[in-house]
């Protein structure tokens, strides 16, 4: 799960992190209340789910009313197009109108999970301001890190070290970064983040240190745990078939192929996608369905693969165990004739009673279910129908 950087910025303020006072605003009649309220220079920035804002031009720096007024009419009145967005762009739906800050120089704090040490590392560069990942590849030697045993957190030594490898000067400022590090890895385990970001960490001009820009993203499994972050949660900017396939316990993820995939396993919806490259097709989705596959679900599913414009053929691979293949074939049949399909589905079963499944599909006698061998077979056969 992801939020906004105002609501980030919020929970870096409760664990004791300075950032610049700010007003959020959903429409350009609430922009000069909230303009009043900070005054003088601010920053005007759309909140969305990508990165790139800057040079989208959906970040500016205003020093009066009018001003503001007129960047909040152009962020409402257009899409937000950057390398993240792709070339449909994104509707900017609130803006964060913040004070800004006279930087002398920035840097970078994060926490985050390396999944490969299984374990959170924090870590610091003063190369901030710009992403990571270009820093990662360019100069690695910029970023320090240290791993925290994910039950002590960070502990005493390694803030020493990490806030050092920033290279402050005064006392005063060394000991305001290591709060800021402080607080940031005390929100990352305290809400079960999978990242929390500070890019860029600022000293300003009168040797203040300030976080201006904060991402946090969490583990949707910990959410439950979190009343605070399921009021923090954005539909509007979720893949609206994600959510709708999260209310009948599915797992849906979008991509940009021409394949749909329904699938029982996120092994096997690897596996399915991988042999669909290999015989040269494009996935378009995949979705879950789970251990155990209903006639409902089936249906459910199908209206949500084929709503996308995009798919021109699903493939289907499921494995019988506690769902039996001849319940998933009914499963399949039905959908089929409910929904009506105008796009192949080649159908690869395997497991428990599958010789009494591909019977019941032969019987159906449905043009676009197509019966497949094996997994092989079945990938050969949906690239060759959507080719």
């Amino acid at each position: 799960m992801k939020i906004h950087e105002y609501q980030a910025r919020r929970l870096l303020a409760e664990a004791g992190v300075p950032v610049p006072p700010s007003q959020v605003v959903e429409n350009v009649a609430q922009v000069a209340d909230a303009y009043h309220k900070i005054g003088g220079a601010v920053v005007v920035k759309a909140q969305v789910f990508a990165g790139g804002r800057g040079k989208a031009g959906f970040v500016k720096l205003c020093d009066n009313a009018d001003a503001v007024r007129a960047a909040a009419e152009f962020m409402f009145g257009n899409k937000m197009v950057s390398k993240q967005t792709g070339p449909e762009g994104i509707t900017v739906k609130k803006l964060l109108i913040a004070s800004a800050v006279d930087i002398e120089s920035e840097y970078y704090m994060a926490v985050v999970v390396d999944r490969g040490k299984r374990r959170p590392v924090a870590m610091v560069s003063r190369e901030g301001g710009v992403e990571i990942e270009e820093v990662a590849a360019t100069n690695p030697d910029a970023i320090v890190k240290q791993w925290l045993d994910p039950h002590l957190g960070l502990l005493d030594f390694q803030l020493g070290k990490l806030v050092r490898a920033l290279g402050l000067k005064e006392k005063e400022q060394i000991r305001a970064a290591g709060k800021v590090l402080r607080g940031l890895a005390e929100v990352f385990c305290d809400y079960d983040c999978a990242l929390a970001e500070i890019n860029p960490l600022v000293l300003t001009k009168d040797g203040q240190i300030m976080a201006i820009d904060a991402k946090m993203n969490f583990d949707d499994s910990a959410v439950f745990r979190h009343p605070v972050l399921k009021e923090m949660f954005d539909p509007t900017e979720e893949d609206a078939n994600e959510l709708r396939a999260q209310e009948h316990n599915l797992s849906y993820i979008a991509l940009d192929g021409s394949i749909g995939c329904l699938v029982n396993g996120a092994g096997l919806a690897m596996a399915t996608m991988d042999i669909i490259k290999l015989h040269g097709g494009e996935p378009a989705n995949f979705l879950d369905v789970g251990g155990s596959v209903t006639t409902e679900g089936a249906i459910e599913a199908f209206r949500i693969i084929l709503s996308d414009a995009k798919v021109k053929g699903v493939l289907v691979n499921i494995f019988g165990g506690i769902a039996k293949c001849d319940t998933i074939a009914e499963a399949l049949i039905a959908a089929a004739r409910e929904i009506g399909f105008q796009i192949p589905v080649v159908v690869r079963l395997e497991g428990t009673n599958v010789e009494r499944a591909r019977e019941l599909l032969k019987e159906a006698a449905i043009p676009q279910l197509i019966g497949a061998d094996d997994l092989t077979d079945a990938a050969q056969k949906v690239c060759a129908k959507v080719a």
